[in-house]
């Protein structure tokens, strides 16, 4: 071969140790070779010859390194894609082994104003009745993969269909008026829709920016009753419907609530439905998933168990009247 020969890259075809791919996930999350050596507890010298072992055995760089930066190829941010969900399948499916070795454990992902109002006052009876099962709560808004995560069952608010295949609904919704028993003693009378006006409005501040969660808006309901134009008192707007009820709690407005979230509130008298004739439907429903690598466990069956038990009390607190149109599962 010529000097002005392009080199030719020798690839092989043997399996990559495993090892090397730990450290090329730390370096790569941390892009700092330091960092990464000291959460896997060892040397950077040793780190970063794992690092070149990988490289050779792939055959091509996997990092750009510069003076005071680490940045990855193309190559390297193509392994990592590929790599992140299978590590976090062998890490769930271990931590599934050493469970099941040890104490039960039910992991739930749901979203926190959920958790808060509705799943966190029902634990306690669970936990009577199951003392031996922990409960993990992981709120968030973001949709997680029953596949892959380290999670066992799902609690998600949606309309039917979409991403919801195998779900149990749990109940529909109703959207109420809602306000503290002070307030509406010290403002004027609530006798009709258009009396509303006269308060501040309390609702969720990005309603308007999807169209399913335009259901839950003033706007809406304004409509349902003739009141295309009109205009409250003032507005307040929250991120969260935990907010929303809170506030309504505090004395701070009237609210378009979901009644099963406040349902209990509504039971204790610390909230005073307004207009209970003017409710407004939603298409929304509320749903339970159950991860596929979950779904065998006792502890898990016995939670998701306990779940429907709670959501069939919460049907006849609201007064939910069953769709027999609706199948209370999507296959």
């Amino acid at each position: 071969m010529s000097k002005s020969s392009p080199a030719v890259t020798h690839l092989r075809s043997r399996p990559v140790a495993v090892g090397h791919l730990r450290a090329f996930e730390a370096v790569a999350r941390h892009l700092n070779f330091r960092i990464a050596s000291e959460e896997l507890a060892l040397t950077q010298s040793a780190v970063s010859r794992q690092i070149q072992s990988l490289e050779d055995e792939v055959g091509v760089p996997l990092f750009l390194r510069h003076t005071r930066a680490v940045e990855l190829t193309s190559a390297g941010a193509q392994l990592l894609r590929t790599l992140l969900p299978a590590l976090e399948r062998i890490d769930g499916t271990v931590r599934q082994i050493r469970q099941s070795a040890g104490r039960q454990s039910v992991a739930i992902t749901t979203w926190a104003s959920f958790a808060s109002m509705w799943l966190i006052p029902r634990l306690e009876a669970f936990q009577q009745t199951h003392p031996g099962i922990d409960i993990r709560i992981d709120a968030t808004d973001v949709a997680v993969d029953l596949e892959t995560a380290d999670v066992d069952l799902a609690l998600r608010y949606s309309l039917p269909g979409g991403p919801l295949r195998g779900a149990q609904r749990l109940f529909g919704e109703q959207l109420a008026l809602v306000a503290s028993p002070w307030l509406l003693k010290s403002g004027q009378a609530i006798r009709q829709p258009a009396d509303v006006a006269h308060f501040t409005l309390i609702e969720a501040g990005d309603a308007h920016r999807t169209q399913h969660m335009e259901w839950l808006t003033w706007r809406r309901w304004f409509q349902t009753q003739g009141l295309q134009n009109m205009e409250p008192k003032r507005w307040l707007y929250f991120n969260y419907a935990h907010q929303i009820v809170q506030a309504a709690l505090t004395g701070q407005g009237v609210a378009l609530a979901r009644m099963p979230l406040i349902a209990d509130s509504l039971a204790s008298g610390d909230l005073v439905e307004v207009l209970p004739g003017h409710r407004l439907d939603s298409p929304l429903a509320y749903w339970m998933l159950v991860g596929p690598r979950s779904a065998q466990r006792p502890e898990v069956k016995a939670f998701s168990d306990w779940l429907i038990a709670e959501a069939e009390r919460t049907r006849l607190t609201v007064g939910e009247v069953p769709d027999t149109d609706l199948c209370d599962d999507l296959g």
